[in-house]
């Protein structure tokens, strides 16, 4: 069954929100660790949500994969930047790496581009 990347993102995001209602310091302590990895540094942030992009294909971590597309993409990254890393993983992570590369990682760069288009 196809999954809908816009619905995932959302529902990750109001995960956090409702799981913080009981566990606040450790998302605050999560979203810390993402602000701070994630700052502009030797790296940029649109760098390093590429590379969170081919981290999370290699995984096959479904919420990861449609969260950074998103986040790459808001950082400026384009298809093309996107899909060159994912294959990178590809490269290492082999049929598994491909399969959520051409199917959820491509939904999702599909879904959230439009919400960058200049």
């Amino acid at each position: 069954m196809k999954k809908n990347p816009r619905e995932m993102l959302n529902d990750f995001q109001q995960g956090l929100n409702d799981f913080g209602k009981t566990n606040l310091s450790h998302v605050k302590g999560f979203m810390n660790l993402l602000g701070t990895t994630y700052k502009e540094g030797a790296l940029s942030t649109k760098n390093k949500e590429i590379i969170s992009v081919a981290i999370a294909a290699y995984n096959r971590c479904e919420y990861c994969i449609v969260f950074h597309v998103y986040k790459a993409l808001e950082a400026g990254a384009k298809r093309e930047e996107i899909l060159e890393a994912a294959m990178v993983a590809v490269a290492f992570g082999g049929g598994p790496a491909m399969a959520y590369t051409v199917t959820l990682l491509k939904d999702s760069l599909d879904e959230f581009e439009k919400d960058f288009a200049k």
